[in-house]
């Protein structure tokens, strides 16, 4: 574990005013947190054009600094982006209030009732790389759900969130939200010190390359929510449709090859390799995918042989590992031996393999018959993400507002006393309330 440095007094401070600010918000009506988004939103849309301009410096700075392509795909915050993050703001805003929910409702004993409610965690630090529409997406769950957020975008996307949380205050501004609920670090000191603050923060959220989340889960205390590697595969059947096959493995690999949910490898039974890969193979190319194959695809048309390494690296590029395997067998074999529980896919008109392969992957997303681009939290009708989750307990997948909240237990009684019941004088009921 790498030393953090302590945190200074003005974080400390800082800190201190969000989680206060995040007290007040937590005890705010549904109504006045969706007022809340709604004033954000408003205030992303008018101020638009600022945003994508201030987007466009960093974008310059980036490319003089010859930073990877796929850090740059991230980084660009155009007007669909934008559009987009805007229709999530107001789509966090229309989702049922996640705070207040009675999970469960029982009768101890009579006069004596037990509940278990949903409730904000308290504050959130999050530490991305580029991605600036983060910013938003964040701040739009963070205050939906009562919880303060501390964000901590890399040093590449600067100018654009500062930008973005500039204007997320001018709309809170028109809202009963402190904006001191949303703070934002500057320097990679202070995202440092943040790992040390398990006193002010109660989760932290990164998103980014698997050598930042697995840095962060090795230097703070402070619970982590988040994936190291986002290495997802395809597997085609025998029985596969090959045109909807086809259609599936370019869109999980070229329609956004930087994101996480974007497919590494591609495994072909070997009974349908000979037909498959001759089509494939160009339509590949066409997009300029680099194709790395086993030996067997090789001898069916790919050019450049892969190596052990290439079926556990997560490219997040217009590359992609192929390999033919002998049956579904060796295909779950493959990826419960190379994946990273992120999202892995089958395409096949067979029910029976289609379920064994649904109930043997263990990741977080298991898809048939369609893109892995699907694993998003915009896509599942979440408004927007925090970021995705590949550990076993919950959350798991895209989290949204769900991975947000925790719950405590509400206990009314009439002066009921432990000792009555366990002398006998009194009697638990346990007697199940509507919830």
């Amino acid at each position: 574990m790498t030393t953090s440095p302590n945190p200074s007094p003005d974080l400390i401070r800082q800190a201190t005013i969000t989680r206060q600010s995040a007290k007040k918000l937590a005890r705010t009506s549904n109504q006045e947190r969706q007022q809340s988004l709604l004033a954000m939103a408003a205030a992303l849309e008018q101020s638009m054009e600022g945003i994508i301009k201030g987007n466009e410096i960093d974008l310059k700075q980036a490319e003089n600094q010859t930073l990877q392509s796929s850090l740059i795909a991230r980084l660009k915050l155009d007007r669909e982006k934008m559009i987009n993050a805007i229709e999530g703001i107001r789509q966090v805003a229309a989702l049922p209030d996640p705070l207040n929910h009675r999970q469960l409702h029982i009768e101890l004993d009579e006069d004596l009732i037990l509940e278990r409610l949903s409730t904000p965690l308290g504050v959130v630090g999050v530490i991305f790389e580029a991605r600036p529409d983060a910013v938003m997406q964040i701040a739009s769950l963070a205050i939906r759900s009562g919880n303060g957020a501390i964000l901590k975008g890399g040093r590449e996307a600067t100018i654009s969130n500062q930008v973005i949380l500039k204007v997320l205050h001018q709309g809170l501004t028109y809202s009963c939200t402190d904006v001191s609920t949303l703070h934002l670090l500057t320097t990679r000191e202070e995202s440092l010190a943040l790992l040390n603050l398990e006193s002010l923060v109660d989760l932290i959220i990164p998103r980014g390359s698997n050598q930042l989340v697995r840095f962060i889960k090795s230097n703070t205390k402070i619970p982590v929510l988040g994936h190291a590697d986002g290495i997802c595969h395809l597997y085609i059947d025998q029985e596969a449709n090959i045109d909807q096959a086809i259609t599936i493995a370019l869109d999980s690999k070229t329609q956004h090859p930087s994101a996480c949910n974007a497919i590494e490898t591609l495994l072909i039974h070997e009974k349908i390799g000979h037909v498959l890969l001759p089509k494939l193979i160009p339509v590949f190319e066409s997009y300029n995918v680099e194709l790395r194959g086993d030996p067997t695809s090789c001898t069916l048309g790919i050019i450049k042989q892969a190596n052990e390494n290439d079926w556990s690296t997560e490219y997040s590029d217009l590359i992609l590992s192929v390999k033919i395997v002998p049956n579904i067998n060796e295909a779950l074999a493959h990826i419960n031996k190379y994946g990273s529980r992120h999202t892995d896919a089958i395409v096949t008109d067979n029910l029976t393999t289609a379920n064994l392969f649904l109930d043997s992957v263990d990741s977080a997303g298991v898809y048939l018959n369609c893109s892995t681009r699907f694993a998003d939290g915009f896509r599942y009708g979440f408004g927007a993400e925090v970021g995705i989750s590949t550990q076993t307990l919950p959350p798991r997948g895209p989290v949204g507002l769900e991975g947000l909240v925790t719950y405590r237990y509400v206990l009314r009684g009439k002066g009921h006393i432990s000792s009555d019941y366990i002398s006998g004088v009194r009697q638990f009921t346990h007697r199940s309330l509507a919830v």
